[in-house]
């Protein structure tokens, strides 16, 4: 999957493809070769999909400590790998 390809996949369509591959991958009598594409796909799929899901709770974090703490003013800015 490569960057262009990334950005414009939501966590939803990323996890749905994902579901795809490993239920493809479960079902059919794949070739090595194939198994290895569709498990390097599903490894890139599962990264965006994991690192997507750190930057909401990072979101969260600051919203829960908002409203425990009165306002945070703070800047979310998303990690680069």
């Amino acid at each position: 999957m490569n960057e262009e390809k990334k950005q414009e996949f939501s966590f939803e369509k990323a996890l749905e493809q994902l579901e795809r591959i490993v239920l493809n991958m479960e079902s059919k009598n794949l070739s090595l070769d194939e198994m290895m594409k569709s498990y390097e796909e599903g490894k890139k799929l599962s990264d965006f999909c994991t690192k997507k899901l750190g930057e909401f709770e990072k979101k969260i974090e600051i919203l829960v400590k908002e409203t425990a703490e009165g306002p945070v003013w703070a800047e979310f800015k998303p990690q680069e790998k």
